[in-house]
Order: structure tokens, then sequence, then C-alpha cells
């Protein structure tokens, strides 16, 4: 199973953003709390129903969403 098997994108959840499946956690929420400082462990005792597995779900959809061309129309 890919990292990225665990994350879900339905209209009926979360109003299709990015979340962890069988959560309503969103991607964004996770990736805020680490910029703001949370390591995983703190974030694993907030919320129980993470698993450490999910976080790096998290960080390996930001990182592939981060990683397409840019075109610069002139």
């Amino acid at each position: 199973m890919s990292l990225l098997d665990r994350i879900l994108i339905s209209p009926d959840v979360v109003h299709g953003r990015p979340a962890i499946k069988g959560t309503r956690m969103r991607v964004s929420d996770v990736l805020g709390l680490l910029a703001a400082g949370a390591d995983e462990t703190e974030i694993l005792e907030d919320y129980p129903y993470l698993s450490g597995e999910d976080i790096r779900a998290c960080l390996a959809y930001a990182a592939a969403q981060a990683d397409h061309t840019v075109v610069i129309a002139s």
C-alpha cells in the first residue's frame, strides 16, 4: 500500500478537500500542525485516531502537489 492510498478526495468528506481516509482530518490540518512546530508524537497524542503513517502520507501528498512544472508565459 502506497502512503498516498491513505489520502481520500471525495465531495462527501470535508467538501472534497484531501483528507485522511476514515477520518475527517484534512491533509492541510496536519500540515498546518507540522508547520506550527508540532512533532509527530504531539499530533498522535492530540489525535489518537491518526497514525504515524497518516502523517507521512500527508507529507507525501504535499510533496507530490509541489512537484509540478511551472510554465511561464511571456
